[in-house]
């Protein structure tokens, strides 16, 4: 198996997290950098894993659901008051865990699919890495 990673650096979103019992509970931001890890059994034409240059289609998705976004857990009590309220001040993305694990895991889910459409099933995402203001960092390793 052949693998390459590739990085994107300085995405600003906040999330919460409701059950929290300290000040994660709050609505906070972060810079945050998520690495994906892609694997494959046998490189394309140019001995490359992927394309780097061919991956805009995944910085587009992060672009438009990420980047200054606000994170909430679909089980959030307050998510649904604040978007009624103040949905037109902020851009909402609602996932199933708001924390580094839990974003791992679901951006798995959202990119593995893709890249294996865009590769015609070549290529798959072997690892994700979330990391929070280059300080935590939690990674997704599919079975």
């Amino acid at each position: 198996m052949l693998t390459c990673s590739k990085t994107y650096r300085d995405i600003p979103f906040a999330h919460r997290q409701h059950w929290h019992g300290g000040h994660c509970s709050l609505i906070h931001g972060h810079n945050w950098a998520i690495t994906l890890t892609f694997a494959c059994q046998k490189s394309d034409a140019n001995g490359f894993v992927v394309d780097f240059g061919d991956l805009k289609y995944l910085n587009a998705w992060i672009a438009q659901n990420l980047d200054h976004a606000c994170l909430f857990n679909e089980s959030d009590p307050e998510s649904e008051a604040l978007l009624a309220q103040f949905g037109h001040l902020f851009k909402a993305y609602i996932l199933p865990n708001t924390s580094c694990e839990g974003l791992a895991q679901h951006l798995h889910g959202v990119f593995n699919p893709m890249v294996r459409a865009q590769t015609e099933d070549r290529v798959w995402v072997t690892k994700v890495e979330v990391e929070e203001d280059s300080k935590n960092s939690a990674t997704y390793l599919p079975d």
